[in-house]
């Protein structure tokens, strides 16, 4: 019983080898090439973006080419891409030593993810039966980032502790089952979240942090020096949240209907930003001793309004609705990185690395509920009769649907995601435990070295400051943090 014992253990914790020379660029060619096929076999253009498109304008009497729909959605794709390269990447560059692993696996995710998407999602929603094509057009294109998104998401609870072998198995598994339950939430349940508070947010949030749960390290303490940030790096992590926080209210809106929707979705979500900077910045002060500023809440709870907006973005909010969220928001986010991490990591066993909890997970439930108390409230004299319709789609099937009904609908779209997110986490992280991945072992987590080739370090660089404030020990009466001189 003994031997058994000590082979399963050998097995599921072998001697951690970070060698990934042979299974990464195995990976990568064989899933390209993979891709390269089935794109040839299944995807082609949409009429808007096919070479047909002169034929198909007299056909439907278009008289202007301006009414492509690659001039309504291009702008809002170039937001969102920017967000998902340049603002997920940079907001992950904050560890010292892991700013090669943040920005540039974010980039490899982004890459795989986007192809794989595009796939997944043609043959839930752009398939033609015709002949059995996915037309793929711009639209395509941005729910391809918003798909790449819920698994960036997961990434931040498992940033510095997983290979990039990893990385592309979590993509692969977590693109398919978000492509099922947004097929699930949207289609067949017939719910609005334009900006993915559930089917994103909620849905990318647990299915990282069940995964961190399962590959939960009880020695990751022995990497706890490189587990901080310096100077420099916290001001590369402001640059993503920058981004994205300039961007979001294109995030919420890039696939609302034109006209109203649209336009509702981007002030609404404008407004619940700046109402949550303003409750970031209060809250930080006010748990620390002299009222000190955290970088870590400004670079973090500072987006979650954005993400609770995204589910009630287009709908008929009001503009101080939309500042309430922004407010309960930063509060609640906040409030997350003091209590929840540190309380998660030593009693549940959850290292969230980037506290996606916080960000993600708690404003995306809130964005939800939102939404079903906004849809189930929504009336005919506050929308009129066909903004009722076009806002929440009763048309065809759904034509005799109520807004109370739709309010239910609403709420069932939150267990879809959360049921996704956390079954989904736990089978794929059992297969992420397989000791085949080359992931790193506890002391060398948080560290470039592992995975790149480092430039040579100059040595008349000044001593840095070095802040161990990033979610470690994010108590009140241990917010006042300490530093250490370092000489390079």
């Amino acid at each position: 019983m003994g031997n058994l014992a000590d082979c399963c253990r050998n097995f599921w914790c072998p001697m951690k080898n970070p060698n990934v020379r042979i299974s990464l660029p195995a990976v990568c060619f064989i899933w390209q090439i993979a891709m390269i096929i089935l794109f040839g076999l299944f995807v082609r253009y949409n009429e808007e973006a096919d070479a047909h498109w002169s034929k198909h304008m007299h056909e439907k009497n278009i008289t202007s080419h301006i009414e492509n729909d690659f001039y309504f959605r291009y702008p809002s794709f170039q937001d969102v891409h920017v967000m998902i390269f340049v603002g997920f990447g940079f907001l992950m560059t904050f560890m010292k030593r892991y700013s090669f692993g943040g920005v540039g696996f974010n980039f490899l995710i982004a890459a795989f993810g986007l192809q794989w998407a595009l796939l997944m999602q043609g043959w839930f929603h752009s398939l033609d039966p015709a002949d059995g094509a996915i037309k793929i057009g711009i639209e395509n294109l941005i729910n391809a980032d918003f798909c790449v998104a819920g698994c960036l998401i997961a990434y931040g609870a498992l940033l510095g502790k997983v290979s990039p072998v990893q990385l592309m198995v979590l993509t692969l598994f977590g693109i398919t089952l978000f492509a099922v339950e947004e097929y699930i939430i949207l289609h067949l349940l017939h719910v609005r979240d334009a900006g993915g508070s559930m089917v994103i947010h909620t849905f990318g949030a647990y299915y990282g942090l069940t995964i961190s749960w399962i590959l939960y390290r009880p020695k990751l303490k022995l990497s706890s020096s490189l587990n901080g940030s310096v100077y420099h790096s916290d001001v590369f992590a402001m640059i993503g949240t920058l981004f994205l926080w300039m961007f979001w209210p294109s995030f919420n809106s890039a696939i609302s209907d034109h006209g109203d929707g649209q336009h509702r979705a981007a002030i609404n979500t404008y407004l619940a930003l700046a109402a949550s900077v303003l409750t970031t910045f209060a809250i930080s002060s006010l748990s620390a001793k002299k009222g000190k500023l955290d970088m870590v809440h400004i670079q973090n709870a500072t987006l979650a309004g954005g993400v609770a907006m995204g589910t009630a973005a287009e709908f008929m909010i009001t503009t101080y609705g939309s500042l309430i969220v922004g407010f309960c928001c930063g509060i609640l986010s906040t409030f997350g990185y003091l209590v929840l991490t540190p309380f998660m990591e030593k009693y549940l066993k959850i290292q969230d690395t980037c506290g996606i909890h916080n960000l993600h997970a708690m404003p995306g439930l809130l964005g939800g509920v939102v939404g079903a108390l906004t849809a189930a409230l929504a009336s005919e004299s506050v929308y009129g009769r066909e903004g009722l319709i076009n806002t929440f789609d009763f048309e065809g099937k759904y034509a005799d649907r109520t807004p109370a009904t739709q309010g239910g609908y609403q709420a069932a779209g939150i267990c879809v995601a959360l049921a996704f997110g956390i079954v989904g986490g736990i089978i794929v992280g059992c297969i992420l435990r397989l000791p085949i991945w080359g992931d790193p072992s506890d002391d060398n987590c948080f560290d470039d070295e592992a995975y790149w080739e480092l430039p040579d370090e100059e040595e008349s660089l000044p001593p840095i400051l070095e802040y161990k404030n990033h979610t470690i020990g994010k108590i009140p009466e241990m917010s006042e943090m300490s530093y250490t001189v370092e000489q390079s």
